[in-house]
């Protein structure tokens, strides 16, 4: 994501995939604590996971998932997908809004807390297509990126209770380590470095930090990276210039974290005219 203080407004668009084909096209906007890709798709994922919270809504027509090999497709009008949750999604032609929230922010603790947490829950559907409607009605309307995104954590907070500023709750020592990673995060980062930041041994922190992200340090650096080189690519970049400003060691490294963490490779997502906002 953005870092804090910052937004974004990119478009995007799902190129040719192989096997059942994939395409589309929309924009993201990102900002500290979440971000908001909307557009119209088609097509199927790859497996993958991500370390946010993703709220997929379709303002009609119905969104497919499933986090079993060979396993049933399940419809919903609107999904959450937790945290680290593999899964793989499919859709034919429709207007979709992803919503990616961090699991850290408040809204990320309140989504667990009404959703649960682990495999892929329904959200109710009124809420759901009434939610995905205010925001493409903000989409059509060509909305400026400030507010879009207000209207993304307007929509989150509909269907939490809650928005995407980090959790009070979240331990002092280790709001202090992700802002002291998230302000570094192109550069090398040792485990060591951020926890000596802190004033914590190795293992003391390593314990910390998987218990307050629900990830290891390594993955959540990765999530960081992949978002700043979408970021500079949707600002510009070629995708071997973003994995460099981004901190990867090079492009094939950006492209597997990538396909990993989205299901897709890093050249489906590309700039589109603000001009051809799905109607």
């Amino acid at each position: 994501m953005t870092q804090p203080g910052t937004e974004s407004a990119t478009a995007w668009s799902l190129v040719s995939r192989p096997g059942r084909g994939s395409d589309g096209s929309g924009r993201i906007y990102s900002w500290p604590g979440g971000s908001l890709w909307i557009g119209r798709s088609q097509g199927r994922t790859e497996w993958h996971a991500h370390h946010a919270h993703q709220l997929a809504l379709a303002p009609e027509g119905e969104l497919r998932f499933r986090t079993e090999a060979q396993g049933a497709w399940t419809g919903f009008a609107g999904a959450l997908v937790p945290s680290h949750c593999a899964h793989q999604f499919e859709v034919d032609g429709l207007r979709v809004a992803h919503l990616f929230v961090e699991p850290e922010s408040r809204a990320g603790r309140a989504l667990m807390a009404r959703f649960g947490a682990g495999q892929v829950a329904a959200l109710p559907a009124d809420d759901a297509r009434s939610t995905a409607q205010l925001l493409f009605a903000a989409f059509a309307a060509d909305a400026a990126a400030l507010a879009m995104q207000q209207a993304a954590v307007a929509a989150i907070g509909a269907l939490c209770g809650a928005g995407t500023e980090p959790d009070a709750e979240l331990d002092p020592r280790l709001a202090r380590a992700l802002a002291f990673i998230q302000a570094r995060v192109a550069q090398p980062l040792s485990l060591g470095e951020v926890a000596a930041s802190v004033a914590l041994s190795e293992s003391r922190f390593r314990h910390l930090f998987v218990a307050g992200t629900g990830t290891s340090f390594r993955a959540y650096l990765l999530w960081l990276r992949i978002n700043r080189a979408i970021d500079a690519a949707m600002a510009g970049a070629s995708w071997t210039e973003a994995a460099h400003q981004a901190g990867f060691a090079d492009s094939a490294h950006l492209s597997r974290t990538h396909k990993r963490m989205f299901g897709i490779e890093p050249t489906a997502v590309r700039p589109q005219p603000l001009a051809a906002a799905p109607r």
